[in-house]
Order: C-alpha cells, then sequence, then structure tokens
C-alpha cells in the first residue's frame, strides 16, 4: 500500500474503474461534452481509435444530458423519437437501410434545438454514407479528436486496464511499461490481456520480471 501512496500520478489522474482519465490526449473532447451550447448546428462528432475513450465520454454525456444513447448499428429504419439530444455510437457503422432514419433524427433536433452527439472512429467525411443529403450534413458537423495517449494518460490506462481484471500491480510495473510499449490504447489494452492471461497459464505474479520476459519474447 505505500507504493501505491507514493506513485507519482500526473494532476486529476484517478485510479477508480468508472473514472474518466483527462489528459493532454482527451482533454478538448472532455471539455466539448461540457459545453454542448457551443456546439454550432447543436452537434458534435468525437473521433479516435478503439479503446481511447469515445464510449466513456458518450456515457458521461447521455447521464448528464438525459439524452437518449443508441449505436448506430442498432439505429432501426423507422427510429423516432421526442427527446431533445441524441447520442449515436459508432456511426461509421450505420446501416444503408438506417441512413434515411439519421437523416430525419438529425433535421428534427435542428428543428427543435436539440444536440447530437456522435462517435466514430474516423472523420464524418470518411464515412460511407450513400445517402447524399445526409453525407452533407454529417460532414458539416463539428469534431474533435482524442489522439493517441500521452504519457498521463498511458499510465492511467495501464492502471484501469489493470483495474478492470481485478488485478493491482506495483506502481514500477506501469513505470517499465510506459516506455517500452506502443503509446496507443489498443498496444496498452494487449499488453494487459498478455500479461493476465501468462500469469494465469504460468502460475507467476504480474510484476516487471514478467513483463520483460513477455516484452523480451516479442522482442
Amino acid at each position: 500500500m505505500v507504493d501505491q501512496l507514493s506513485f507519482d500520478w500526473p494532476t486529476g489522474v484517478a485510479l477508480g474503474v468508472d473514472d474518466f482519465f483527462v489528459s493532454e490526449a482527451n482533454a478538448q473532447a472532455y471539455a466539448m461534452i461540457g459545453t454542448p451550447d457551443t456546439w454550432p448546428d447543436g452537434k458534435l462528432a468525437i473521433t479516435g481509435p478503439n479503446g481511447c475513450g469515445k464510449s466513456h465520454l458518450a456515457r458521461i454525456f447521455a447521464e448528464q444530458s438525459g439524452g437518449v444513447l443508441i449505436d448506430a448499428a442498432d439505429l432501426a429504419p423507422d427510429f423516432q423519437t421526442n427527446t431533445a439530444t441524441v447520442i449515436v455510437e459508432d456511426m461509421q457503422q450505420l446501416p444503408a437501410a438506417s441512413e434515411e432514419a439519421m437523416f430525419h433524427l438529425h433535421n428534427h433536433l435542428r428543428n427543435i434545438g436539440g444536440t447530437l452527439l456522435m462517435t466514430a472512429q474516423t472523420a464524418p467525411a470518411r464515412w460511407t454514407i450513400t445517402l447524399p443529403d445526409l453525407a452533407s450534413r454529417m460532414q458539416a458537423t463539428s469534431v474533435v479528436q482524442i489522439t493517441n495517449p500521452d504519457d498521463a494518460l498511458l499510465s492511467a490506462l495501464l492502471m484501469k486496464l489493470f483495474a478492470d481484471r481485478q488485478i493491482m500491480p506495483k506502481p514500477e510495473l506501469i513505470r517499465y511499461l510506459a516506455p517500452r510499449i506502443e503509446r496507443s490504447f489498443a498496444a496498452a489494452a494487449d499488453i494487459v490481456a498478455r500479461l493476465d492471461a501468462a500469469a494465469l497459464a504460468e502460475g507467476r505474479k504480474i510484476n516487471r520480471d514478467l513483463a520483460r520476459d513477455l516484452l523480451d519474447k516479442r522482442g
């Protein structure tokens, strides 16, 4: 426990599983969901790679706003809602059959002064939307991107990924891993999963020695 208390975490980083870690990589996106009244036309798209926290932000915004949250892949062709706030996740997965429903949803929210938050891996210009009217409206959406993690976020992310598996490693392991893996959300998730699997398979503790063995094998 002394090691945990003495670990020099960046300012503002929390260790709770449900906490969102704010750093330079995601600070703009985090700030934007707190000020929806500043979004042009009341719409915003948050983009970034898998695991970067888009869904976490979407759920924070849904809770704050009382909005309806739906996956684009589950948007029914006859979808309608009377709510003034809608969050649509993974817009790159929007079915072609649901494009017209999305078009009407967009117009409905604009007409009533509502709010539309969308998430995706890529910017709206790269979404495979075939309905021209919808494509033009999506491409006019303001975009905020979550970039690959900086040092602060990568360290916090590793700790959260371990905590998700009910593992609390010593701080020295995080210090060892952070500069030795690719600075990406996917790489952080991969090393944590591999360490967990190796520890179970080999009956070893998750520590620096195990991490060094795994990284040496890959190297």
